[in-house]
């Protein structure tokens, strides 16, 4: 065994040990910090592979960036963990049945891309490009329809991470656009006419200030 295959072996390791913690630490920070080990290990294995590329924007943009926005996200949204775990082995077989689903048409789209004519041919005019273009022609040939569903996932993503941070809360400062939308001027500004009413000053102050007036004036 050379040292590139052990290499492999342990980042591959360290990799599966913390993709496994992601999903089963306790606390919300924990397991984004699991995450980013895993990314890391993820570029390690991917700079063996000769991809420097794809190695370098995971650390730039996943590790450096996105994660760091996870950490935000969850320290801001303060998840009630107790009250998630609440019924989990309730509905563990029906989130284990879709997670199979998802995980077997995701085998079947890869291998469609594997078995494509455009991969197996590329093989040869690998050594006369560059490694970001071979990227490039392989994402938007012959793996188009993994990109696309990959888009749809983030779309969905960042729309529960909008919907979550918008639910509903004690300390949450909520608007509702549509009654900000339905208010008019008259709602907000009411202008009432009324006659000016001038006081009369009481008997005893009256005598007070007449009192306390020079002589000229009383």
């Amino acid at each position: 065994m050379d040292t590139t295959t052990a290499l492999f072996y342990v980042f591959s390791a360290v990799l599966l040990f913390a993709a496994f913690r992601v999903i089963t630490a306790r606390s919300p920070v924990h397991a984004a910090l699991y995450l980013v080990l895993a990314f890391f290990n993820a570029s390690c294995v991917w700079m063996l592979l000769q991809a420097e590329f794809l190695a370098i924007a995971l650390v730039l943009v996943y590790v450096g960036a996105v994660m760091v926005l996870f950490l935000f996200v969850v320290m801001m949204l303060d998840i009630n963990v107790d009250g998630l775990r609440e019924g989990f082995w309730k509905h563990f077989p029906l989130a284990g049945t879709v997670g199979a689903v998802i995980a077997v048409e995701m085998a079947l789209v890869l291998q469609r891309g594997f078995s494509t004519p455009v991969a197996k041919t590329m093989g040869d005019a690998a050594v006369q490009m560059s490694n970001t273009r071979m990227l490039g022609i392989q994402i938007y040939t012959a793996y188009l329809y993994p990109l696309e569903i990959a888009a749809v996932l983030l779309l969905v993503a960042i729309i529960a991470a909008i919907a979550l941070t918008l639910r509903r809360r004690k300390d949450s400062r909520y608007l509702n656009p549509a009654e900000q939308v339905k208010a008019k001027k008259a709602d907000r500004l009411r202008i009432i006419k009324m006659d000016a009413v001038r006081e009369q000053p009481s008997a005893p102050a009256a005598a007070a200030d007449t009192a306390g007036a020079p002589k000229g004036q009383a």
